[in-house]
């Protein structure tokens, strides 16, 4: 008992084991007649993968939410996203805090702890509160706002406040669960049901560090981390980037933007944005998209959100950092640099090591899926793959008839793609090595 517990004392061992428990749990309840519309018991792949995609916040199902589950079971998954988005939220705080404590005055005093802005092991309640505050009362507006467009349009009472309050914290954990078998597409132009969905998925999908930083300052007072400006900055750049991309693409396609007038368009090209890097609602048939949209989607997925956000994907600062050491070599610049800031080489290298390894598992779950579904496409596979290790949670159609082996693949990678990140990001910050000695320095040729 004592080496138990003496194994589970590591946070980085016992993150994955409380995840992988509410998962086991979620679909031992979601196996109950009780939970299932026709009171027989789920086929055990399928609770799982449900279980699965609700704690990793990820949006992917085997079985139509609205339609098999009753609304025990839907309460449930309800209860798995709220404790995995609030979970992987905590977990990758409490690991970057602990990455703080263990890297030293020294370093902390060199590299300025941008990540956490002078945080320690003691603000962690305090991080932890607010931002549990935050998220409530994000929920609790949008839920307003849902529930009342929903009595307007002609829902009762009690169904307005369940879809109402469903949905808003279904998009603030960014977890893509809908009430109705299409998404939300019989509501692509309804900006009262999408803005409040979008807006809550973009503010879930920052992180705590910086909703907590963005609450604590005052405004013109204290300048924001370079973390907290890399997020706020390349979020803004990705969504508007995606949005004018996606308005491009599917401008003339009559089986999504081209069936509405042109002012009808902008909104469901905004929503998609918007929704490819965190939550896996749609307002359009994903499957009828083009080649190119899809292809967009698939790179915005990649990116995801920010760092300890319910969001997956590698990251939006990591992202901009690989950017920013692409700019800053073809500039021939001695250091890497953002917001005034010199970037340190480690955090350089992390940032590398986790697109490449990113890169590595989606394109041998990419491979594994090609063998298990020969008939597939390439490219529905690879939007399928990416969605979940990425838990974006949006597909082209092809959940539903997938094989076991591939809806085991899928349960794997959305569940790799939600801890995956937070431990290994901080596994490469901890393991840093000392040596009295430094082997000779070689220049290979590059290209």
């Amino acid at each position: 008992m004592a080496k138990v517990k003496a194994f589970f004392r590591h946070p980085g061992r016992l993150i994955p084991f409380l995840f992988m428990a509410v998962i086991l749990s979620g679909a031992l309840l979601l196996m109950l007649p009780v939970a299932s519309a026709g009171a027989r018991p789920t086929h055990f792949s399928d609770a799982l993968f449900t279980a699965t995609s609700a704690v990793s916040v990820t949006g992917l199902v085997t079985v139509d939410t609205p339609v098999h589950w009753t609304w025990f079971g839907q309460f449930v998954i309800m209860l798995c996203f709220q404790i995995g988005g609030f979970g992987i939220m905590t977990s990758a705080v409490l690991m970057a805090l602990l990455v703080t404590h263990r890297l030293g005055l020294r370093t902390k005093l060199a590299t300025r702890m941008e990540v956490s802005q002078a945080l320690s092991l003691g603000d962690f309640r305090a991080i932890l509160l607010r931002t549990i505050a935050f998220s409530l009362i994000v929920e609790a507006l949008m839920a307003l706002a849902l529930t009342a467009r929903f009595s307007v349009i002609g829902y009762g009472l009690g169904d307005a406040v369940w879809y109402g309050i469903y949905h808003s914290v279904s998009a603030f954990n960014n977890a893509g669960f809908a009430l109705f078998s299409d998404s939300l597409m019989q509501f692509a132009t309804d900006p009262w049901i999408c803005v409040p969905i979008a807006l809550g998925s973009i503010l879930g999908a920052l992180g705590m560090p910086v909703i907590y930083e963005v609450t604590r300052r005052h405004w013109g007072r204290r300048q924001w981390s370079v973390h907290t400006k890399l997020t706020l900055v390349g979020s803004a750049i990705l969504i508007v980037g995606g949005w004018a991309a996606f308005l491009a693409i599917e401008w003339a396609n009559p089986a999504t933007f081209g069936q509405w007038a042109w002012y009808d368009r902008i909104l469901p090209a905004f929503f998609q944005s918007a929704m490819v890097r965190a939550s896996g609602f749609n307002s359009v048939d994903i499957g009828a998209m083009q080649d190119d949209s899809q292809l967009a989607s698939i790179i915005l997925a990649f990116i995801g959100g920010g760092s300890a956000s319910t969001a997956g994907g590698i990251k939006v600062t990591t992202f901009f950092l690989l950017l920013l050491v692409i700019w800053a070599e073809v500039r021939g610049e001695p250091d890497v640099t953002a917001f005034r800031h010199r970037i340190d080489p480690p955090v350089v290298r992390e940032a590398l090591t986790v697109a490449l390894v990113y890169v590595a598992c989606n394109a041998f779950g990419v491979f594994l899926m090609q063998r298990f579904e020969p008939h597939i496409d390439i490219t529905s596979i690879m939007f399928e793959v990416t969605s979940a290790f990425a838990t974006m949670g949006q597909s082209t159609g092809i959940t539903y008839d997938l094989s076991d082996p591939s809806k085991w693949l899928l349960t794997i990678a959305m569940y790799t793609g939600r801890v995956g990140p937070v431990l290994f990001a901080a596994s490469l910050a901890l393991r840093a090595r000392k040596r009295l000695y430094r082997y000779p320095s070689a220049r290979p040729l590059v290209g």
